[in-house]
């Protein structure tokens, strides 16, 4: 089993990002974006009455303050800091998980943070900090081999690895930093080969050519790639095909 998660609400005011209806049709899981990186109330409550409406697992979406950067700008913030954000975006979002008779369910750091937290020791401790003062038992969704998902585990929580369809990846098992050409993976039957690698062989290409492992219990489609739902929909479509079943960790 493995579990399709996508980045929703990724909108503000007017502005919108992602295909949220056309989304919600096809994963099992939707990170929503808190307000820090994207989103806002209206935008969140819409996202949560739809995802319950519709059975899929509600995600906090947490990310650095830095709307105007789309929280994909390296930023330093203190350790405490940090924790206190965490748990106001958790807060913020469950307030319309339970308006629309669901829960929060787990957390996924966005962009940047995402990023930080994979070496970075202190900011990984600083989220899960913030997972437990919002919630104790939160799930946390990250890179395999992070000090995100170490710090989880060693909180107690439960650490969840994700792979990522539309990314590339280093020999070393970490994502092609966006600034860097081909960062991004478009080809949609490229995604979908992928997609299948990683359930199937708990493996994916690295840009050298050669195999990572990444064993990953959740798999994940941006909501911000161009055609993110109809590649989505073949994703999830050739997972069935292949036997795969597509169903959420939380």
């Amino acid at each position: 089993m493995i579990d399709l998660n996508a980045d929703l609400g990724e909108g503000f005011g007017r502005w919108t990002l992602t295909d949220d209806d056309a989304l919600l049709a096809v994963v099992t899981s939707a990170n929503v974006a808190c307000g820090f990186h994207a989103g806002d109330p209206s935008v969140m409550r819409r996202i949560c009455d739809l995802a319950a409406g519709r059975g899929v697992r509600i995600g906090a979406q947490v990310s650095y303050r830095d709307l105007a950067g789309f929280g994909r700008r390296a930023m330093d913030v203190p350790a405490d800091e940090l924790e206190a954000e965490v748990a106001y975006q958790i807060g913020a979002l469950r307030v319309f998980a339970r308006a629309a008779g669901a829960e929060v369910a787990y957390v996924k750091p966005h962009g940047a943070l995402y990023n930080r937290t994979v070496h970075d020791a202190e900011q990984a401790a600083a989220v899960v900090a913030g997972v437990r003062l919002a919630d104790g038992a939160l799930p946390v969704l990250g890179l395999p081999g992070s000090r995100l998902l170490a710090a989880a585990a060693d909180a107690g929580l439960t650490a969840v690895p994700e792979a990522f369809a539309d990314r590339a990846y280093t020999p070393g098992g970490t994502l092609v930093p966006r600034r860097e050409p081909h960062a991004v993976v478009t080809d949609e039957a490229e995604v979908v080969r992928r997609s299948l690698a990683f359930a199937l062989d708990g493996a994916v290409q690295a840009v050298d050519g050669t195999s990572v492992a990444v064993a990953a219990r959740s798999l994940c489609v941006h909501g911000d790639t161009p055609g993110a739902a109809r590649i989505a929909a073949r994703v999830r479509a050739a997972l069935d095909a292949a036997g795969v079943e597509v169903g959420a960790f939380a």
